[in-house]
């Protein structure tokens, strides 16, 4: 009896417990759904999608669509590439199987409907020169060359025609490292004529020292590119697969591959401007020599600035000798317009005439000045080799286009 009684007291021991737990389940469940029924999930405005690329899809018939617009591209520019020459060929185009070396074989891009031809100074010859251009269509002219700066490396050369194809311009303080970019010129001779080679832009900004017969210059504000360039590609266009010039083509270091340069087209456009407007440019200058920031260290490592260029050398007797510009001056700013290299002063400069009045923004030291200077006509080339023969020894290389 006394077993069947404590049997019974734990089965309703167990009983009560699991009543118990059953009780806390439900009370627990009713105030969860009491709780969260009165949630207005919609006050959240969530909505659902699947993530879309920021890149347009990819498929083969757009990449056949995009390669077919790049080439119809380059087709149309080889219209604006000329063949340049020293020397004139008896044959019925310069593009014969004579070599570069005995033509002097070079490149150039019609930059004006009426006859104007950008090249190098090297490949048309200086100011006042002859030189012997052809078309893509094999006509041949006799050019003269209007307008030459051997520190830049440019030259413009005008022939008498009409209705000529020109290329587009682009805007090269726009560039940025990894841009594909195509090459064209005319390597070696006939065979290779307009020939294109594509790449991508390696660098900006680049100064280099050249060293050619004894002689030492120096090339600042480049675009460094790693597309084929060859000699007889100097003079011709650097390109966006747009079909805009961004650069033109100039030297390459003969030491390695894959390290060409291109002078900005940015440079040249105010000269461009004035050709095809005024069928003239009176070249202004201010007399001065200077540096850019990332230069300096390899002049003098003592030196160091934020902003502007260096004056490194006032020419005698020029514009700015009887001022208060001191060699050793940072200029900051030419007429409000900042400066950071030597080539933001030499587009604002092209596009003043020789009696303008330009004022300088200048440090010299702790001393901020505001300089006037008048400018006077450029009236020669002045050799730089004079004063940076001891200058960039890290960058020496052959000119050899």
């Amino acid at each position: 009896m006394r077993a069947k009684r404590i049997k019974r007291k734990s089965n309703l021991a167990k009983v009560i417990t699991t009543s118990a737990i059953a009780a806390i389940v439900l009370i627990v469940s009713i105030y969860l759904y009491d709780t969260y029924k009165n949630i207005d999930l919609n006050k959240f405005n969530y909505q659902t999608e699947k993530t879309k690329s920021t890149v347009i899809e990819q498929t083969v018939e757009k990449a056949e669509e995009k390669d077919h617009k790049v080439v119809d591209i380059l087709e149309e520019t080889m219209e604006s590439i000329v063949g340049i020459s020293k020397l004139k060929d008896n044959g019925s185009s310069i593009f014969s199987s004579n070599n570069e070396s005995s033509l002097g074989l070079g490149t150039g891009v019609v930059i004006s409907e009426n006859g104007y031809i950008l090249s190098n100074e090297h490949v048309t010859g200086g100011r006042y020169g002859t030189c012997f251009i052809t078309l893509e269509n094999s006509k041949k002219y006799n050019g003269t060359v209007v307008w030459s700066d051997s520190d830049l490396d440019l030259s413009i050369t005008k022939i008498e025609a009409e209705g000529l194809k020109y290329i587009k311009l682009g805007d090269s303080s726009k560039i940025r490292i990894g841009e594909t970019v195509y090459a064209i010129g005319n390597p070696i001779g006939f065979e290779f004529r307009r020939t294109v080679t594509s790449g991508i832009i390696s660098s900006k900004n680049r100064t280099i020292k050249i060293e050619e017969k004894n002689n030492a210059s120096y090339m600042s504000d480049l675009i460094q590119t790693d597309a084929t360039i060859n000699p007889g590609n100097s003079g011709g266009p650097l390109i966006y697969p747009n079909g805009e010039v961004i650069g033109i083509n100039t030297v390459k270091i003969s030491s390695a591959e894959g390290i060409g340069f291109a002078i900005p087209i940015n440079v040249v456009k105010p000269i461009i401007e004035k050709f095809i407007n005024e069928n003239r440019f009176e070249q202004a200058t201010m007399g001065v020599y200077a540096f850019d920031k990332e230069v300096i260290p390899y002049l003098n490592n003592e030196i160091s600035f934020n902003n502007g260029i260096y004056v490194a050398q006032i020419t005698k007797n020029g514009p700015a000798e009887k001022t208060e510009l001191k060699e050793g001056d940072i200029i900051n700013s030419i007429d409000g317009k900042l400066l950071n290299t030597m080539n933001d002063l030499r587009e604002y400069i092209y596009t003043k005439v020789p009696g303008d009045i330009v004022s300088l923004q200048i440090s010299r030291g702790r001393i901020s000045k505001t300089i006037q200077i008048t400018l006077r006509k450029k009236m020669r080339q002045l050799g730089q080799a004079q004063f940076v023969s001891f200058f960039l020894p890290y960058f020496v290389i052959n000119l050899n286009l």
